[in-house]
């Protein structure tokens, strides 16, 4: 077997196929951008489901590639194995071939055979090959496979297996496509088997020790499983192969462990590094180091496909693995943030092949530290929590409440994952439904919000698509799509959908979807909402036999797309000549606030820095929204800077230069790729200004205008924080532009005519009179608290005796509670011994103040205690100090009802003394 780097298995696996006709085509996101089913990408398949379920076409008859996956819920929830488990991982990468329709099981068995026996070096005589054989009976035997193991390959006969549906046959799920696999073991030797003092225990292919490993799994889709158990051929067959990058480089490093590879060695030397250990120390926290460097490899992954940490769904699982890391650190002597310098480690390590890494670097480190410091500042806190917690378990208790683990999370930042960590190292479990049920009452589990929806189910549309496509009314890629160089084109109606099925025709009144063979409308994507516009039966409109106003545009499936609106006149039919119109004043506004926001992002880097990355849009005609990944509000003078550098590259003039350009041409020549965004292999690129040395460069699906000049002018409206490390801010453009400033300048006109100056006076004589107002206030204030005085002097009359105790109670007229509790002060200054409590109605709602002075506290006097009880009666409750509490109440017309409970409440607290 030939050793070789991870970075040369890598490249050598898809150099192989791309020289047997492959395209080789980058990894998909770690967050699936068409799968809502999906909390993270978890196969090679993922981004090729649609493919398969022949709702899209592929990119390429045969397809190879190296996909990054995470596996942290759901079935394929490992996390609770990552550490202790030298195989587990969170994050890892798979190496695939597809062929859609293309080669099948001749080819992908022989060129198997010939990567792992003639490139790699494998032994043959150590290979095994499994085949299904339906142990129910009702699926044939999958003997095509063994003929051809026997005819493109040199394994031993005897090295074929036979195995049934748990292991040898692939499901998408109840329904779809599927089909036998065949499966590729290896026999590293007995040397590895890590049973052998098991009594009656037998190496073998699918047993349970270490000896016999899989390493890859070929998947024939052939069927289309309708549910019921019935198996429908499919009429084009399909390969899925998936093979375990870690497991076959360790193979090939001869390690004992995945971490025994270079994919972790150069993480583990890192952290050993800035932990200071030696080897000897280093071995000894096995766990610690796997958990840090398998976490801290997925938490830069993760932040470079644009999550950020949070509490639910994707940003739930970031913060988690980060925080899992941080509470291993500690365990090893990390005392402050460290998990960025491991990252960096891995950007180093990795970023040649995944180069987001490498682009979005500082972006990565910064949220790692910033979460990370947000942690350590609890961690103490937490863990302490928790050990009193345990001590507090009933005698013989083993389990830690649901309750109580949310309590921590809520309180301290300890995710479920880490609590259960600990307690289990302390000999403990933890209740997981009982935090389940505490969270769901907290908020919602959910991980993204609902799909979009349409007027018809999929099935409906899929139906309309293959009757056009039968028809010869669509091209080969479906409905024709320009926005970019058209506003109105002539056409014919293909089809009306109405309530979700097909129809002739429509009348005045009706919602319909219509299709047409060609469209100029823009389909909202990339944060571009749609357009909207009319659809007539002439060009002129004006006489139209029928108009129909499109309000929205819809694609449920690649090569479809519906204009959504009204029947505003006439009776429109299928075969209707069709002329089709966007409303290209509104256009025009979208435009200009799209090439804004490509503006505004060349501004917020070059002021804030380079980690600034977009996180979302909203582009509409009348306005911009902008997320960004930022942790701290901007400062005037940072939105000044801002504003004025958009509205200097408006004022320049810049030409946009639009081009086609291969994806990774475009990406070598430095410019941005957005995230959460999908680009093909080639894309389009909107560059601002000299193609050169263009002033911005970004790749773009949208429209833009031709100039800058075109937009007019730019104005930041708001900016706020949506998140951790999450900004918005939301501007104007052109005409909403305009308007804004139009608006504000008669405001100030306005202001200035009443105070009396000119407009540019206007700000030192609001300072003035604010000063003036200030003043004002105090003196009032002084007043007042003279006057409350007063008022109190003439109170200390009516204090009464309860068995041998002086109590005053009083309803008092004050602005605020301050007032209530300084009273207090007076009283106890003129009373060295007695009881006061009074009540007041501030903002309409009842307050109560009690004091108690030192004497009476160690008679077992309570003023907390007091205000409660008095509290109840005006629907309220409160708590506080023996000597001071205050309590506050619903119901400000049973105050003096409250207040004249006060006597029993102060006699029933000194009899319990007795």
């Amino acid at each position: 077997m030939k050793k070789m780097s991870s970075a040369e298995i890598r490249q050598s696996f898809l150099d192989f196929f791309q020289s047997k006709g492959h395209l080789i085509v980058p990894s998909a996101s770690l967050v699936p951008l068409d799968d809502p089913t999906l909390l993270f990408t978890n196969a090679g398949m993922n981004q090729f489901k649609d493919a398969f379920l022949g709702l899209s076409a592929p990119p390429h008859p045969r397809v190879a590639d190296a996909q990054k996956c995470m596996r942290v819920s759901g079935k394929h929830n490992d996390l609770e194995d990552v550490g202790p488990s030298p195989y587990h991982h969170t994050l890892f990468e798979m190496l695939g071939n597809w062929s859609f329709g293309d080669y099948y099981k001749k080819e992908a068995i022989g060129w198997a055979w010939e990567l792992l026996t003639e490139v790699w070096g494998f032994s043959g005589e150590r290979l095994y090959a499994s085949v299904f054989k339906d142990d129910k009976g009702n699926i044939p035997t999958d003997e095509e496979a063994v003929g051809y193991w026997k005819s493109e390959t040199s394994i031993d006969p005897s090295h074929i297996l036979y195995f049934g549906r748990k292991d040898n046959f692939w499901e998408m799920g109840d329904v779809g496509p599927c089909g036998p696999c065949s499966e590729i073991h290896l026999d590293r030797g007995l040397e590895y088997c890590d049973m052998a003092g098991v009594p009656g225990h037998q190496c073998q292919v699918n047993g349970d020790c270490q000896r016999f490993l899989e390493i890859w799994n070929l998947v024939f889709i052939q069927y289309n499983a309708s549910g019921d158990g019935h198996l429908q051929p499919l009429p084009a067959q399909h390969v899925d192969t998936g093979m375990g990058f870690e497991r076959v480089t360790m193979v090939m490093q001869d390690g004992a462990s995945n971490y025994d590879t270079d994919l972790f060695r150069p993480i583990f030397c890192r952290t050993q590094e800035l932990a200071g250990h030696s080897d000897q120390e280093a071995q000894a926290h096995t766990v610690p180091y796997r958990v840090i460097a398998d976490h801290g490899r997925a938490a830069a992954f993760l932040i470079s496909d644009g999550v950020l940490p949070g509490n639910t769904g994707r940003g739930y699982v970031l913060r988690m693995i980060i925080r899992r890391a941080a509470r291993f650190g500690r365990k090893i002597g990390f005392n402050t943030p460290f998990l960025a310098d491991v990252a960096q480690a891995v950007i180093e390590h990795m970023g040649h092949h995944y180069r987001a890494l490498r682009d979005r670097r500082e972006h990565i480190l910064k949220t790692i530290t910033q979460e990370e410091r947000r942690f350590l500042h609890t961690l103490d806190q937490g863990l302490t929590q928790l050990d009193q917690l345990l001590a507090e378990l009933p005698s013989g208790a083993t389990l830690l409440p649901g309750e109580a683990a949310f309590d921590l999370y809520a309180t301290y930042g300890l995710p479920l994952e880490i609590t259960r960590d600990v307690v289990n190292e302390k000999g403990y479990a933890v209740d997981k439904a009982g935090f389940q049920t505490a969270l769901a009452t907290h908020r919602d589990l959910s991980s993204g919000g609902p799909g979009e929806t349409y007027g018809a189910g999929l099935s409906a549309y899929a139906k309309l698509l293959e009757e056009l496509e039968e028809q010869g009314l669509l091209g080969a890629t479906g409905v024709k799509h320009d926005p970019y160089n058209k506003l109105q084109i002539e056409g014919s109606v293909l089809a009306l959908m109405r309530d979700g099925e097909r129809v002739a025709s429509a009348q005045p009144g009706d919602e319909v979807e219509v299709v047409l063979p060609e469209t100029p409308f823009y389909v909202e994507a990339g944060g571009q909402v749609s357009d909207t516009g009319r659809i007539t039966s002439n060009a002129s409109g004006e006489s139209s036999a029928w108009q129909i106003q499109v309000t929205d545009m819809r694609k449920p499936l690649p090569g479809l797309i519906l204009h959504v609106g009204q029947v505003i006149a006439g009776t429109p039919q299928q075969g209707d000549p069709a002329w089709v119109q966007t409303d290209a004043g509104r256009r025009m506004d979208i435009m200009r606030n799209h090439t804004a926001t490509h503006l505004l992002h060349k501004g917020l880097r070059e002021t804030l820095g380079q980690h600034v990355q977009q996180a979302g849009s909203l582009v509409a005609p009348d306005r911009l929204r902008f997320d960004f990944t930022h942790s701290l509000p901007l400062t005037p003078e940072e939105l000044d800077q801002i504003t004025q550098m958009v509205n200097d590259a408006i004022l320049n003039n810049y030409t946009l230069n639009i081009t086609q350009e291969p994806y990774e041409q475009a990406l070598e020549s430095g410019v941005i790729a957005l995230f959460g965004e999908k680009y093909g292999d080639v894309v389009r690129v909107i560059r601002v200004g000299d193609p050169q040395q263009p002033y911005s460069q970004e790749l773009c699906g949208g429209t833009h205008v031709d100039q800058t000049g075109d937009i007019g002018q730019f104005h930041i409206v708001s900016e706020g924080s949506i998140g951790a490390g999450l900004r918005r801010i939301e501007a104007v453009t052109g005409r909403a532009a305009q308007k804004l400033v139009t608006q504000r300048l008669d405001v100030l006109r306005k202001a200035a005519d009443r105070l009396g100056c000119p407009p540019e006076e206007l700000d030192d004589k609001v300072a003035a009179l604010m000063s003036k107002v200030q003043s004002a206030h105090k003196e009032i204030d002084r007043l007042r608290q003279q006057l409350a005085h007063h008022d109190f002097e003439g109170l200390l009359g009516h204090v009464q005796e309860v068995n041998g105790v002086a109590l005053l109670t009083a309803q008092v007229q004050v602005n605020g509670i301050d007032t209530m509790r300084e009273m207090t002060d007076w009283f106890r200054d003129r009373q060295p011994s007695g009881v006061v409590i009074l009540g007041a109605v501030i903002d309409e709602r009842p307050q109560l103040v009690a004091a108690v002075t030192s004497d009476l506290v160690k008679q077992g006097l309570h003023a907390g205690k007091l205000v409660s009880a008095l509290a109840q009666v005006i629907g309220g409750g409160g708590c506080g100090r023996p000597n001071l509490a205050q309590a506050g109440g619903r119901d400000a017309s049973r105050l003096d009802e409250a207040l004249g409970t006060a006597p029993e409440r102060v006699r029933e607290m000194l009899d319990k003394q007795k």
